[in-house]
């Protein structure tokens, strides 16, 4: 028989009739004058339960290495968008144009990836037949094609001006110039929103290290997402454009690496533990150090054409290792029952020392009704 740390707040069962110690009791034939009927006998043979100890209690996402390519293009995506839309207000036109051509870029190439992860490409169109709002995934879908119109708008017009307004399009260029502006300010209004759903979508499951930094995870993505959009404007733009690039990678180095540390602080030390072993720990590890070297590269040399693209590589790296280290780390945590029981067990341990015991989670025994 075995035992748990809950069977102390179990109530007493009453002994059943006609079994003993968890068996059944056989009943003696009837013998000579006994036709009631009353005998009992074994139909069922004896069941030894075992414990689901070393075996999955949440089971793992079917998700492979597309979707973390999903999380790390949808935020260089999501930066460069608000990055071109900067540009777009101060007259910045190459890093205007290479802004957008990037965020178009990381929204095809990351649309791909999730229409990979998920089979086949009628999946992906059959997220638009509705919108459920309390579904991350239905939200992030219409959010993800939301930004991707206004920006393929906006990149049609800097590509027909950079081939020398030699595209075909005829009088449809004229509307094309009128709307460029208001598109690229529709595809800024959602571009955060776009580099940060993918933490509530993680998050909103029962993963246990995903879940436990439900609170922090977005503010570790959207700094992920500033650093890369910035760090992918230093490769492709010249030095003399790139000040805001600069300016966000910079800010988006400071605010990676203190929102992964004050997550990891207040997530439950058990749930925190993946982020620290095996791969995921190696990836985040150098993740920040790729990150340190990146953002001093971007402050101390981004007026050098070769430290900023240099700097710029490094930044996006340090990104992509962030959200492949996050997204492994709950994968990991999902294969190990300990991830899912102690935190449970903490949690109901902080709620009695608190003096709560009349709740779902610390069941306390509860009175049964006497009947008269």
């Amino acid at each position: 028989m075995t035992t748990s740390a809950f069977d102390q707040f179990r109530p007493p069962e009453p002994e059943r009739r006609g079994r003993r110690l968890g068996k059944l009791r056989r009943k003696k034939r009837p013998g000579p004058g006994r036709t009631d009927g009353s005998a009992e006998m074994l139909m069922v043979p004896d069941v030894e339960f075992e414990s689901y100890y070393g075996h999955n209690i949440v089971k793992p996402p079917p998700w492979e290495w597309p979707v973390a390519a999903y999380l790390f293009l949808g935020g260089v995506a999501g930066g460069s968008g608000l990055l071109g839309f900067g540009a777009q207000l101060t007259g910045r036109a190459v890093l205007r144009r290479n802004a957008r051509l990037g965020a178009m870029a990381a929204a095809s190439v990351g649309g791909v990836a999730l229409i990979a992860d998920l089979g086949r490409p009628e999946r992906f169109y059959n997220m638009f037949r509705t919108l459920k709002l309390t579904s991350p995934m239905s939200i992030g879908s219409w959010i993800l094609g939301a930004f991707s119109a206004g920006t393929g708008v906006a990149v049609a017009n800097e590509v027909d001006r950079l081939l020398g307004n030699r595209l075909p399009l005829g009088p449809l260029r004229k509307v094309l110039r009128a709307v460029e502006a208001p598109a690229g300010a529709e595809a800024a209004l959602f571009a955060g929103p776009l580099a940060v759903y993918t933490a509530v979508l993680l998050s909103d499951t029962a993963n246990p290290t995903w879940n436990a930094a439900h609170r922090d995870l977005p503010f570790v993505f959207v700094s992920s997402a500033s650093l890369a959009s910035g760090g992918l404007a230093m490769v492709t733009t010249p030095t003399r454009e790139t000040g805001p690039a600069r300016a966000l990678a910079v800010m988006g180095v400071i605010g990676d690496i203190a929102a992964m540390k004050y997550m990891e602080r207040r997530m439950d030390p058990v749930a925190a533990e993946p982020l620290h072993h095996g791969t995921p720990g190696q990836l985040l590890r150098w993740s920040e150090r790729l990150a340190v070297a990146g953002g001093l590269g971007a402050l101390l040399g981004g007026r050098h054409r070769a430290v900023a693209a240099a700097s710029g590589l490094a930044l996006m790296t340090a990104s992509a290792f962030t959200r492949f280290g996050v997204f492994e780390a709950g994968l990991h945590s999902a294969m190990d029952p300990r991830y899912t029981v102690e935190p449970q067990l903490h949690r109901l341990a902080e709620r009695r020392a608190a003096g709560i015991t009349d709740d779902s989670i610390t069941t306390a025994a509860p009175h049964w009704p006497s009947h008269s």
